[in-house]
């Protein structure tokens, strides 16, 4: 027994210090089988240590963390290894020792899942939609259009932004997160996720187009004002030449005014029947005009007799 443990030991330092057979990689929980079989008689190591033996049809395990964890498949001869952990990292090598006789070996890597990628909008423009696909621990990230890579950040990256214009809406887009072991993926929806409903909308407008229309409602904006001036100032000089008119009527004394002698009551009985008619233009005369004489309103004293 001690002598097949050290020819174990030396054929996997001899397989280690050489190029091994495959290297396989893994995700913690998830399941390998190693490619090469053993049908009739041969052994399982990892290490220096033998983990399982393969005889009569027979699984033996001798290792209690591998114990309802490796599986041989008796039609095919390979061993499954299940639930895997970080620390089944390692040099595994498959012993056949009867019917085809062969010594692989196998190193395997078992990384943690990668994680999911999430995509968002960071915003959108008239010419461009700006989207970034993170993750909550470090992983591989790449961007993809048309299932061809466009944009790739090293496995220290947790976002990674990318810029879609226009004219490329049309393509479909994918940001993949990856390990050596395994990769996610997460797919855009361009019609949704660029369709300019999202809260940078009011962008969603050719720069040129908006300056355009801020100068047209300016220019309108000025115009209405400018008009509204001149109808009020209009308003009020009309007003203004309507009062000065009415005014210098009222002040000119040869404007539709009569003038006639004015005579005492006695007078006016007495002449009764000499004043003329009023012309038939001013048979609407209320006020009549006279000019004042001293002596006339004066009363005069009766003469004394002696």
């Amino acid at each position: 027994m001690e002598a097949r443990i050290f020819i174990i030991c030396v054929l996997v330092m001899r397989l280690s210090a050489e190029d091994l057979k495959e290297k396989l990689k893994a995700s913690v929980g998830g399941n390998i089988t190693l490619p090469d079989p053993v049908m009739e008689l041969g052994f399982l190591n990892y290490g220096t240590k033998t983990v399982a033996m393969v005889n009569n049809g027979k699984i033996d395990i001798y290792v209690d963390i591998y114990r309802n964890r490796i599986h041989w498949n008796k039609n095919s001869g390979l061993f499954t290894i299940t639930q895997l952990q970080r620390n089944d990292s390692g040099i595994y090598a498959v012993d056949s020792k009867k019917g085809r006789i062969f010594l692989s070996a196998y190193k395997l890597t078992v990384y943690d899942p990668v994680p999911g990628p999430a995509v968002s909008t960071v915003s959108v423009s008239y010419d461009s939609c700006s989207l970034l696909c993170s993750v909550d621990q470090e992983a591989t990230l790449c961007w993809y259009r048309d299932q061809e890579e466009v944009l790739n950040r090293s496995s220290h990256a947790v976002s990674l932004p990318l810029t879609v214009l226009r004219k490329d809406f049309n393509s479909s887009y994918k940001c993949v997160a990856s390990n050596p072991a395994e990769n996610k993926t997460a797919q855009v929806h361009m019609e949704t996720s660029c369709s300019g409903t999202s809260k940078h909308q009011g962008q969603d407008m050719d720069p040129r187009l908006r300056i355009g229309l801020y100068v047209l409602m300016s220019i309108l904006t000025v115009a209405i004002v400018l008009f509204v001036f001149f109808v009020i100032k209009r308003r009020y000089v009309d007003q203004q030449t309507t009062t000065t008119r009415q005014t210098q009527g009222c002040l000119d004394p040869d404007a539709d005014v009569t003038y006639t002698d004015i005579h005492g009551w006695e007078e006016r009985r007495s002449q009764a029947g000499s004043f003329p008619d009023p012309p038939a233009e001013h048979s609407n005369l209320r006020t009549v005009y006279d000019k004042l004489e001293v002596h006339r309103m004066i009363p005069e004293e009766p003469a004394v007799t002696a």
